[in-house]
């Protein structure tokens, strides 16, 4: 995403271009991104909080059985590997 910086007056709300001032002008630096490519990038950001949600979800509400911890906690390993993006164990998690 495309970051710009530009000057924003805190007064009239003018933004590097000429506007009617109401003679309290004082410019600032504002940093400004396409509307369009941090919409975007807010509904990736909300798609993964779900994914993590759910796992987090997952591991707040389920207990394992006294004989089942390893196997309970491998399989909330790879879910959340999963949710990271990351797909399968490493090799030396395999085993």
């Amino acid at each position: 995403m495309d970051v710009i910086e530009v000057w924003q007056c805190i007064g009239c709300g003018r933004i590097e271009a000429p506007q009617p001032c109401i003679g309290v002008c004082r410019d600032r630096k504002r940093r400004v991104v396409d509307a369009g490519e941090a919409e975007a990038a807010l509904a990736e950001a909300g798609r993964k909080l779900e994914l993590y949600a759910a796992v987090l979800r997952q591991i707040a509400s389920t207990t394992p059985r006294a004989d089942a911890y390893e196997r309970h906690w491998a399989a909330l390993q790879q879910r959340a590997r999963e949710a990271l993006g990351e797909g399968a164990a490493p090799a030396s998690d395999a085993a």
